[in-house]
């Protein structure tokens, strides 16, 4: 199993990961607020189909470094975004619409699924507009997960910033030369 995602189709990516389980413990920090912003972004989900899905981005409560400039904003005072719930199937799936305009919406499922002791974990993250954006949602996804993946087995946090511009140079590398997603050029 590879930690970098992998082009499913044009503006899909998926992730996978094998996290330390149970499944009930690796859903509650997918699902609930206080977990969630240790490692991604806080903020409630109403975990129905139709159910509203609030993300606040503050990446000062996931990493101790300092931002570069571009992305001091997020760091300090954090972005919010919202979507909608999609699918919900607890403790094994949940999906939800990513930002944007209805037109530029994106989805994300976290699919879930016992093995043994462990869990395996499986992001996707579907209709991005461009492969710029699927480069810099797939370096987000690569840190983020990272990070969730140090908070279940208990070692250190790896650095967030410190990795990040490296790993979106490499998924540049990897996505460059595939198709625009929707056939732009």
């Amino acid at each position: 199993m590879s930690e970098y995602g992998a082009v499913l189709e044009s503006g899909a990516v998926r992730f996978e990961r094998l996290l330390p389980g149970p499944i009930e413990r690796v859903w509650s920090y997918i699902t609930e607020s206080d977990k969630r912003g240790r490692w991604l972004a806080s903020g409630p989900f109403d975990l129905r189909v139709g159910g509203r899905a609030e993300l606040l981005f503050k990446h000062s409560e996931i990493t101790d470094e300092a931002p570069p400039a571009a992305y001091r904003e997020v760091h300090e005072n954090g972005v919010r975004a919202t979507g909608a719930i999609t699918r919900c199937e607890p403790p094994r799936i949940i999906a939800f619409t990513w930002g944007g305009s209805s037109e530029a919406e994106s989805e994300v499922e976290f699919a879930l699924s016992p093995k043994g002791d462990k869990v395996l974990l499986v992001v996707t993250h579907r209709k991005l507009p461009s492969n710029a954006e699927m480069t810099s949602v797939s370096g987000g996804w690569h840190m983020h997960l990272g990070l969730l993946e140090d908070l279940l087995s208990g070692s250190p946090r790896r650095g967030f910033w410190s990795r990040h511009a490296k790993l979106e140079a490499e998924y540049a590398q990897r996505y460059a030369g595939l198709p625009e997603p929707g056939g732009a050029a």
